[in-house]
Order: C-alpha cells, then structure tokens, then sequence
C-alpha cells in the first residue's frame, strides 16, 4: 500500500490525469447511449408471482400495472352532478389515449357502478398499464397526472394512486445530497482546523467517485434490471462512506506531516495504516452488498450492484486519487496557524498525537483514562443502554408502508385519503384472486369461493369475476376492510390462501392465485424474513475471518461481531420504534405510521457492518499499534496503556467521521419515506456504534479482558494470512535539504522538526 502511495504521489499529474480521462470517457459514452432504469420485480416460487405469471400469458390486458384517478366531489356535488360528470369524463377521455394505457374503467360506464361510493361524492376510474408498475416510466406516469387533472376544478377535486404515480412523486435526490455535502463540509472545517483546501479533498473524492459510478450505472442499466432508486441508494451511500474514507486517510497525511514527516512519507503511511483501513472496511461493504444475490430477488440486483459500485469507487479515489492530490497541496494541507507552527520549529504534540503518553491532557485522553479507571461501571452501562435501544427490535415488523404515509401534498396521499373515506381503507390495497379453469366445474367453484369470500371476515366487496379472451383464467378482485399495510390485511391473506382457496379448490382442477401489490408486498417481506438469519451469518462469519487473519487474535474478532451486530440491533430497534410505532414521529415530521419496508434491513445491515468495521479497525489497529510499541514486561499494565493511548488518538477522528456520517444520512430525511427510514437507521446506528460502542463499550471490554486480547493458537496463526493494517512508520528522510519559505531560510537535517519544505522546482523526495 505505502509503494502504491509513493508512486501516486510522485506520478500525480498522470494520476489526476488518468480519473478525469476516465471519468470524461464514461460521462461521454453513458450521454452518447443513455440508460435504460426499469428495474424488474419478481418473486420466484410465490403465490403472488404464481398470479402474475398466470395474468401475463392469458390475459395481457390485467396484467399491466393498476392505478386509479380518484374523483371527489366538493361544494354539495356529487359524482353524477352534470357538471361533473361532463368534466371528469372529458379528462378520463384524455387519460385512454396516454401512451402505454390499454384500459380504463369510468365509474359511469356499467362495468364501473360500483365505483362509486353510496353517499356519491367519491368515485374512482380503473386505469391499466401494458406494462408492470416498475416499467412504466415516470414520464409516462406524469402523462397520467397531467391528463386526468385537467378535470380539477371548483366542483371536483382529482387525485391518483398506483405504484407506478409513487414513483414519479419521489423527490429529486439532490437537495439531500447538498445538505449532507454542507453538513459534511463543516465538520471536516472544524476536525481539521481550518483547512479549507485539506476539508473538501474528501468531498473532491467522493464526488469525482459518485459522478463517475452513475455514469456506470447508467451503461450497467443496458445490461441488466437497475431501478431508478438504485442511483439514489447508491449516492447516498457513497457520499456517507466516501467523505469518511477521505476523512481517514487525510486525517493520518496531517498528523504524520506534522510530526515532522515528509510529505510523501507522509501520504505513504497515511495510505499504509488509515488505507488499508478503508480498503477491508470498502471490501467489506462490497461484499455484504453483493451478498443480496443469496436472497434470490431481483428487485435487490440492481441496488447491490449499483452501491457496490459507488462504495468500491469512492475506496479507490481515497487510496490513489487523494495521494496524488496531496501531492499537489504540500503545505496547504495543513491551515495557516498549523504552517506556522511548522515555521516556528515547534513540534506538534497533542493527547491525540504521535506523542500521546499517560502524561499527555486533553479530552480525549481524560476520557479514555475514565474508562479505564471505571471499566467494569462503564461496560455494564453502556451495554445495558445499547441492548435497550434495541428492544424494540422484538416487535419488528416488516412490509410496505402505504400511501398514508406519503407526504400530504403528494396525489398519493391525497387519493388514499379519499378512497378510505368514501370506501374505506381496503380499497386503497385491492387483493387480485386469479384462478386458472379447465371445466364448469371449476367455473363453479370459483363462483362459490367470491360468494363465500364476499362474506368473510376482513372482506368489505367482492367484484363479479371476468374471464380472460382464452377462456382458461377466471379474474375477481377482493377490498379488504383494512389498509394495505395493516396486520388484519396480511391475515386475511393468510386465511384466503390457507383455508378459503384449498377449501373451495378441493376435488376440481381449479388452481387460484392471489396477486395485486398488497400481495406481492406480503410475499415480498416473508421472503426477505425468512432468508435474513441466513444472510447475516455468512456476512458475520465473513467478517470474523477478516479480523481474525488481521489483528492475529480470537476475542478481538469475537467481540467485534457481537458489537456489530448489536449496532445493527440498535438501528432496526429504533427504526421501528419511530416508523411502526410511531415514538416521535411528530418530532421528525413524519406523515404516518407503518411497517418497516422489507427490503431496508438488509441494506442497512450491509451498509452498517461495513461501516462497524471501519471503525473497530481504525480502533483497535491503533491500540494494535501501542501494543507492538509497549514494552512493559507486564501483560497487563502493557495492554492497558495501550487501549488508552490508541483510544486517545483514535478518539477524534472516529467521532469526526462519525458526526459527518450521522449529518449525511440524516439529510435522507428530507427525502421519501424509504430514505428517511434508511437514513434515520443508518445515522441512529453511527451514533450508537462510535458514543456507546466504540467510544466506552469496545474499549472496556479490551481493559477488562486484558492481554488475551492478543492471544492466538499456535496452530491458528500459522494455517491463517497476514493481513497487517498497521505498516511501519517511515523515518524522516535522512538527507539535508535548503530552501525557503518565505523570507525565511532553512536548514532541513536528519530527524530535524523544522518545517517541511515545498519547493516548486525541487521537492525533498526528488
């Protein structure tokens, strides 16, 4: 890593050279081809697939996407009103011949009578897609809108729903994305002293990183099923990871230079420490991501694929691009009183610093030294709070939030509202009941099942069934009394598929499928539930390996594993607490109450073990490091000073890159419901992980376990690789150089403090 380092630094002109040809080429070659976000859903070996499967090859015009344009009558009107019904009729006119709509159902045709409610002022239309939800483009859906709100008026207020009307509600990314880099942007001011030029070589990294994956992800949109979100997931995340890596690495160059290396030792040890840091923690990530091809649905390929790639870019700006640009800064990395501090000859020692020592002060020190005086209080403590935190974790439940938790100027939520108040809430979540018929005996049973279902419990409506132009599928819908994400629905679910279906099936050759996105959102959460356990342990196995081969230890990575997961714990406990039920969700402005949306768990936890793994590296590689160093005959006393000098210097930045991770994922607030669940798990869990488990439990548990820590069998550590974080520090180069700075003239010598020399036609490496 230090050799990648000292050539990326020595050749930094071809470096530069080499991202921004790169990025020009791909920028060039995405603009000339485009992308092609559609993002494929499906469910093998599910019902609610069975259904789709069995619409798509016999009656191709239900199988497309369903929304509704929902009419609501105001000012004492009614549906049937003259006034009305000549103006919606008109917009719904204008709605058939969107592109991509193949049919529509008016609420004043006859197929369409029950599409009104009984006090008359709701009605809604029936419209179809050619296309399944995740295919039809936001264009078109903006077409939808357009064209079905041109009936709004004084007497009639139009709003729509539809999976496909979701989508193009969401807002752009990229007010997130500015208020994360601001957010992060001061932090880096303030950890590094002022420094402008050295706060946004971070943001620089991430940036060229982000602008060039989305290009990728674009072109990769070609070849395989990549959904819009993906591109969002994708910067968000590498935004978060890329300004920490930077944040590492920088960090390691500052602290080095100012301990009075050169400047490209300095940026060698930087890369050969804090880099091998971000490059297992990149790895990690990635793989953890790419992980989610073991779950088997297709929906997560192209959100794996798309951050995987944003992740493994920003990692490899930080350990070559920033290098390289360094090279170019010199001195201006440091701030101006630091420059001058280096012109003074003092030498920069700090609690925090090379020079830390039990007699050094400051927080960070006194802080660690606490933790060690009350280790046994403090690891007690800080467990029983992070265990608490994450209790409610226990009453998790996951599925898919409904559109009563869309923001309340969105039509979505607009539309939900007034179906629920002019139906009820189960018409916002229609259950799809296609069954595949051979005989009039099957026709019959079928018949009997919509009778009997029409009079179940949880069921408000049964339509008549429609049977497909072959005559071989048989289609009914079925609104429940509740909302699509209540647990009542998923119960009726369960009673229609386990006893009502196989019931009214029994002795015919009658096979019934339920479909419809309140289904599929079913299925989809008992996929993901049932193959969470097993993703999770191949990610913490993964990830125990990885440290074991790193720090040559059993309970280091040991430890690790169980932190990380309760990190993870922390964050689904409090993300359900907020969004399921509902603790301070006035507080954060949300709209309403929900499920946890499957799918975010396991790119929380992806995402979040990886960054878990930054940190502990970064912690416990510099405790490592003072234990190499120690040379205390007692086991003991050498480990304890070592966990409470590495914590002293480790301490600052950690929380640093911590506080910039909590502010990055926070802004996801500002965004849809999915981001602002994510973001709030992710920078709830970064809170939790650096203040309660890094910043007191890690390093209590290391003092009370002492210097087994370290311990390794025999026949372990010869079967195991050397993976090393830690590289010996290079010493100042042994050379004399003159020059000046300024006004001033220097004599630099052997292990001489004085300030490092920028020469423009000379530099000390050359």
């Amino acid at each position: 890593m230090s050799k990648l380092a000292r050539w990326c630094f020595q050749h930094r002109k071809w470096v530069v050279g080499l991202w921004l040809l790169a990025t020009i080429a791909v920028i060039g070659a995405s603009t000339h081809e485009g992308s092609a976000f559609g993002g494929s859903f499906s469910l093998p070996n599910t019902d609610s697939q069975a259904a789709v499967n069995l619409l798509t090859h016999n009656f191709p015009s239900a199988s497309g996407e369903g929304d509704q344009v929902v009419i609501q009558a105001t000012k004492g009107a009614t549906i049937k009103s003259a006034t009305v019904r000549t103006e919606v009729s008109a917009a719904l006119a204008r709605v058939a011949k969107v592109p991509g709509v193949v049919s529509i159902v008016s609420p004043y045709t006859k197929a369409g009578a029950a599409q009104v409610s009984k006090d008359g002022t709701v009605a809604f239309a029936r419209v179809t897609w050619a296309e399944q939800g995740d295919k039809v483009t936001s264009a078109d859906a903006k077409n939808l809108i357009n064209a079905a709100e041109t009936a709004d008026s004084a007497n009639v207020h139009i709003s729509l729903s539809g999976q496909a009307i979701t989508n193009s509600e969401r807002p752009s990314p990229g007010f997130t994305v500015g208020v994360g880099v601001i957010a992060a942007l001061v932090i880096l001011l303030v950890i590094f002293g002022g420094a402008v030029i050295a706060s946004l070589l971070p943001l620089l990294g991430a940036g060229l990183a982000l602008v060039l994956g989305n290009s990728v992800i674009g072109l990769l949109s070609h070849a395989m099923s990549i959904s819009s979100v993906s591109t969002e997931l994708a910067v968000l995340i590498g935004l978060g990871v890329g300004v920490d890596y930077g944040l590492f690495i920088i960090s390691r160059y500052r602290t080095a230079v100012k301990d009075g290396l050169s400047y490209a030792d300095a940026a060698a040890l930087a890369v050969a420490t804090s880099g091998r840091t971000v490059l297992l923690a990149g790895l990690t990530v990635c793989i953890a991501l790419l992980g989610q091809f073991l779950l088997g649905v297709s929906f997560l390929y192209g959100v794996s694929v798309s951050a995987a790639i944003a992740v493994a870019l920003t990692m490899a700006t930080a350990i070559t691009l920033l290098p390289a640009m360094l090279g170019f800064l010199g001195p201006r990395a440091l701030s101006r009183r630091e420059r001058a501090r280096q012109a003074s000859g003092r030498r920069h020692v700090s609690p925090a610093g090379r020079d830390a020592t039990p007699a050094g002060r400051g927080f960070w020190f006194g802080w660690a030294r606490l933790i060690e005086a009350r280790k046994v209080i403090v690891a007690l403590a800080s467990l029983a709070a992070v265990i608490a935190i994450a209790l409610p974790i226990f009453g998790l439940r996951l599925g898919t939030s409904d559109a009563s938790t869309d923001p309340a100027n969105w039509t979505t939520h607009q539309a939900y509202t007034a179906l629920a108040d002019g139906f009820g809430p189960g018409f916002n979540g229609p259950l799809e009941l296609a069954a595949q018929v051979g005989s009039h005996r099957d026709v019959t049973a079928f018949d009997h099942l919509l009778g009997v279902a029409a009079h179940t419990h949880g069921v408000a409506s049964v339509t008549p069934a429609v049977t497909s132009p072959n005559g071989k599928v048989m289609l009914a819908t079925v609104y429940p009394t509740t909302s699509p994400q209540a647990q009542q629905t998923v119960d009726l679910v369960n009673n229609l598929r386990d006893h009502l279906i196989p019931q009214a099936a029994h002795g015919t050759s009658l096979a019934i499928h339920i479909g419809g996105v309140t289904a599929t959102n079913i299925d989809f959460a008992h996929v993901l539930t049932d193959k969470l356990p097993i993703f999770i342990a191949v990610v913490v196995l993964l990830a125990f390996l990885l440290l074991m081969a790193v720090f040559r230890s059993l309970l280091i990575p040991l430890v690790a594993s169980v932190m990380n997961l309760l990190s993870v714990g922390a964050a689904l406990g409090a993300m359900n607490a907020v969004f399921n039920w509902g603790w301070g969700s006035k507080l954060l402005h949300l709209s309403g109450t929900g499920p946890v949306d499957a799918f975010l768990p396991v790119l929380i936890f992806s995402v979040l073990f990886g960054l878990s793994m930054d940190y502990e590296v970064y912690l416990v590689s510099r405790i490592q490091e003072e234990w190499n160093r120690g040379t205390d005959a007692v086991a003991a006393r050498r480990n304890h000073l070592a966990v409470t000098t590495g914590q002293a210097k480790s301490g600052p930045v950690i929380a640093a890159a911590a506080g910039i991770m909590i502010l990055v994922f926070g802004s996801f607030m500002f965004g849809a419901r999915e981001l602002a669940e994510f973001g709030f798990g992710l920078g709830f869990s970064v809170l939790v992980d650096a203040l309660l488990i890094r910043g007191l439990l890690v390093p209590a548990l290391m003092h009370l376990i002492g210097s087994a820590n370290w311990a390794l069998p025999r026949w372990l550590g010869r079967i195991l690789p050397r993976l090393a974080i830690e590289a010996a520090e290079p010493a100042p180069a042994a050379a004399v150089y003159t020059g000046t700075l300024g006004e001033t003239s220097y004599l630099v010598g052997p292990g001489q403090t004085a300030p490092n020399l920028w020469l423009p036609e000379r530099h000390p490496n050359e």
